[in-house]
């Protein structure tokens, strides 16, 4: 019990002074770059999906909505 404690007190002290936590725009954009190279996007699609990247937009695309005919 007193080793979980211990841990447990161990990484919440060390977890937020992690360098994951502080992402330059350098790294983002390394990150970016990686998920477009991984969807194998080119020319307009992997600007647009670099720049959604870089502006933190996590929504997916936009969806339609289906308007419900009255019956």
């Amino acid at each position: 019990m007193l080793k979980r404690a211990f841990v447990i007190v161990l990484l919440a002290g060390i977890l937020p002074n992690a360098p994951a936590f502080s992402i330059t725009k350098q790294e983002k954009m390394k990150t970016c770059e990686f998920g477009a190279d991984d969807q194998k996007l080119t020319g307009s699609a992997r600007k647009t999906f670099i720049t959604k990247c870089m502006a933190n937009e996590d929504a997916p695309t936009k969806k339609t909505s289906k308007k419900k005919t009255p019956t």
